[in-house]
């Protein structure tokens, strides 16, 4: 043999019995790699509770953990060429996973130092969450690949099998932790057994390192197992926002200290409905009582009337028509299960005559509704601090408009900030669907110069925007309608929102306080 025939199929670090079994090479990438995407899904749900899920949480989240695989495998790859791969596999995975513990009570004691969902606090967040732990266990596939080589004639198979499995770990995980371990553990479970499965590996990947090498390598540092020891300990003692965690929030119920039977449902960091236990006619929230001042005046006083609800949050507007309007008939979809049951547990939801309460997606809902039935559809679902972009398109509001009757009316609660670029965009789409739009907001918001919650009102017939008006006033509120010259001067040249572009959270400009 020649001398460039021994460099090309000479023996690596697997020569002799020095290398991981296959199975055992497989389980470590499986593992390594479904471990960073578990830390990416459990990540972005422990941040949610401090900045909320906006498209700029996900996105942050997302990024980070690309940017660590990145580095990881980069970093990885270099030190295998460096290092034996035999002394580093074991440290790399009780550290990563040690570090996956740690991040869990890391990222509650930044968010409770948090004041609000900047971007700043949002990026912070999300690189605590996942940077470092990704980066660390990112970095083990490329050193067991090298470890499994035995000559360069098998590059392509070792690298292609191992970059299959591990890419198996990531799919596998994410659609384990998507559709079950978020249904039955809470994010501090989930970050714990991860981290300590992930360190448990580790410890028996050196043992049989140290066992195949005679001691000579596969040490792991007790220090990083005071590490996962100590993040643990941390995790749970470590301040929680969470009362409890549902599909899609971290949710709370919190009593009103000004009024004893009064309720406020908070998820993630916004007060998303308030409900008074013993009187369904009082309305706190200024949206809310615009909305009923919009009802008092389209049906006469106390007819039943048929409603449909995108979005339940305490179900504060049915209650009220149910109170008011006997014998209406009242559809709530809410797509979080959780909140349903925190509805039911807390604050005294039944469903009872005309009352039901449907899980589902709201678009979804609204392509099942029969066609002309519903005397008011109330539009109130919300995705973090914007409005879930398929329910305000063109393509969305021709399906409000098939279910509504030819006097039916559509309702809807927005939140924008100045430039109020997302409230004008949605105006614009409702007059691209409705030939009778109004807006009902404060004058500063109408002057460009305010923002927080809007109603946007659209309709077939005319609206009785004389009485609305009236009706604001009736009810304590010194909200403006707007429509017909003064809309179209506020809406511009705004576009209008499609299923193929609805940018609505660039398009939204966030709080700058938590708080509805």
């Amino acid at each position: 043999m020649t001398g460039t025939e021994e460099a090309v199929t000479g023996a690596g670090p697997r020569a002799g019995a020095a290398a991981l079994p296959d199975w055992v090479a497989a389980v470590v990438t499986f593992l390594s790699s479904g471990a960073v995407l578990v830390l990416e899904i459990a990540g972005l749900r422990l941040i949610a509770p401090y900045v909320g899920i906006t498209l700029q949480t996900s996105t942050s989240v997302i990024g980070f953990a690309l940017a660590a695989i990145a580095v990881g495998a980069w970093m990885g790859g270099a030190l295998a060429d460096r290092t034996d791969p035999r002394r580093l596999i074991a440290p790399l995975m009780v550290a990563g996973g040690a570090l996956v513990v740690a991040v869990l009570p890391l990222v509650r004691f930044a968010g409770s130092v948090l004041t609000g969902a900047d971007a700043g606090s949002v990026l912070l967040l999300a690189a605590v969450a996942v940077v470092v732990p990704a980066a660390l266990l990112s970095a083990v596939p490329p050193m067991v690949v090298k470890l499994q080589l035995a000559s360069l004639a098998e590059t392509g198979s070792v690298v292609g099998r191992l970059s299959g499995i591990g890419t198996l770990g990531g799919i596998a995980a994410t659609f384990l932790t998507g559709f079950l371990l978020v249904a039955f553990f809470p994010t501090s479970g989930i970050m714990v057994g991860t981290g300590l499965v992930t360190v448990a590996t580790g410890l028996a990947v050196g043992v049989l390192l140290r066992r195949r090498t005679g001691g000579a390598a596969g040490r792991v540092p007790a220090t990083l197992l005071l590490l996962a020891l100590a993040g643990t300990l941390l995790a749970a003692v470590a301040p929680s926002r969470c009362a409890a965690e549902t599909a899609y929030h971290c949710a709370r119920v919190v009593a009103d200290p000004e009024r004893e039977t009064g309720r406020v449902l908070l998820l993630d960091t916004l007060r998303h409905s308030y409900v008074d236990l013993a009187d369904p006619t009082h309305l706190e929230f200024d949206y809310v009582r615009a909305i009923a001042a919009v009802t008092d005046v389209t049906a006469p006083a106390g007819d039943p009337v048929s409603a449909l609800h995108l979005g339940g949050g305490g179900a504060t507007l049915p209650r009220y028509l149910a109170a008011v309007r006997p014998g209406t008939e009242s559809l709530v979809v809410e797509v979080d299960p959780g909140v349903v049951e925190l509805d039911r547990a807390q604050l005294g939801l039944t469903e009872t005559g005309g009352l039901r309460v449907e899980v589902a997606d709201a678009r979804v809902a609204l392509a099942q509704e029969p066609a002309g039935q519903r005397d008011l559809v109330v539009g109130d679902a919300f995705g973090g601090l914007s409005v879930p972009w398929q329910l305000t398109t063109v393509e969305a509001l021709g399906l409000v408009d098939r279910a509504l009757a030819d006097d039916g009316v559509y309702a809807a609660n927005l939140i924008d900030h100045p430039p109020l670029d997302f409230v004008r965009a949605e105006l614009a789409t409702l007059r691209a669907v409705f030939p009778h739009v109004a807006l009902l907001a404060r004058e500063a918001v109408l002057a460009g110069e305010a923002g927080g919650n809007v109603v946007v009102l659209a309709s077939r017939e005319p609206l009785p925007l004389d009485a609305v008006g009236d009706a604001l006033g009736d009810r304590g509120l010194d909200w403006q309608v707007a429509s017909g010259a003064r809309l179209a001067e506020f809406v511009g040249d705004a576009r209008v929102l499609t299923d193929d572009h609805a940018p609505v959270d660039q398009l939204l400009t966030p709080y700058t306080t938590p708080g509805s």
